[in-house]
């Protein structure tokens, strides 16, 4: 499972290095987050036809996939309780309910310069606080990560008016969720599960929209060739704290004190 990242780099200079269209505005994302948790709008790549070809977009999106096929809440929006579906598995996005709408054409790539772990306690994993690690491109390029996303709309019958006509809650909104795979090397020593990182030469089969989901990315290794990881500072795991200090390699005077 993935559940916290850094997405340190600028949408547009993402845009630039991978050749793709910022549609992210100012949506707030210029300034790095070190600390992104669940729910958070975050960016996510695209690919979407402006003519008879596909172009590559940054989009945002929030983090949790909301299927689109999802009750509305008593305001016609999305709804406030469930399920938080950050992550999905690579064995079973083709054919969970969940998922399996997205994965056929609905399919992103996600952005990060670096993804947290927590380690258990070797002596009682069950019990004993977590040691974070911290997992990254060793050349400090970003990961993308596979992902699926999706387009929630509102009811119409339980919308809340607004002076502008639709209560922000009621807008048409995109979530997404990023693929997890089996952790390969020594990355399984922290975590048996890693997010599905794919290499620049399989970014556009994984992303086109007009073909299904390429079955052999889906069940091969992901992309680590480049990838290191470090132990961290437990001020990561407080979603308050969110500084360059969360990814310095741990040492004595960057730790909290009392427990996490």
């Amino acid at each position: 499972m993935c559940g916290r990242f850094a997405a340190i780099t600028d949408p547009a200079r993402l845009a630039l290095e991978i050749h793709a269209l910022d549609e992210t505005g100012d949506a707030g994302l210029r300034a790095p987050n070190f600390n992104v948790a669940p729910t958070t709008d975050i960016a996510a790549v695209v690919a979407r036809h402006e003519t008879d070809k596909a172009t590559r977009r940054i989009r945002l999106m929030r983090w949790g996939l909301l299927p689109s096929w999802t009750k509305a809440g008593p305001d016609g929006g999305p709804p406030a309780t469930g399920p938080r579906l950050i992550n999905a598995r690579a064995e079973t996005v083709t054919t969970s309910p969940a998922y399996r709408s997205a994965a056929q054409h609905k399919r992103c790539l996600i952005p990060m310069d670096g993804y947290y772990e927590w380690k258990p306690n070797s002596d009682n994993p069950k019990r004993g606080r977590k040691t974070p690690f911290y997992f990254y491109r060793a050349d400090g390029r970003p990961l993308l990560v596979a992902g699926l996303w999706s387009v929630w709309r509102p009811d119409p019958g339980g919308r809340e008016r607004s002076d502008s006509g639709m209560s922000p809650e009621a807008r048409p909104l995109l979530t997404t969720t990023l693929i997890t795979t089996d952790a390969v090397g020594d990355f399984a020593e922290v975590h048996d599960r890693m997010p599905l990182v794919l290499g620049e030469g399989d970014w556009d089969r994984w992303l086109d929209p007009d073909a299904p989901a390429p079955q052999d990315l889906l069940a091969g290794p992901p992309e680590v060739g480049q990838m290191t990881m470090r132990e961290v500072s437990t001020l990561v795991n407080n979603v308050a704290n969110n500084g360059p200090e969360l990814i310095e390699p741990a040492e004595p005077d960057n730790q909290p004190v009392g427990l996490f």
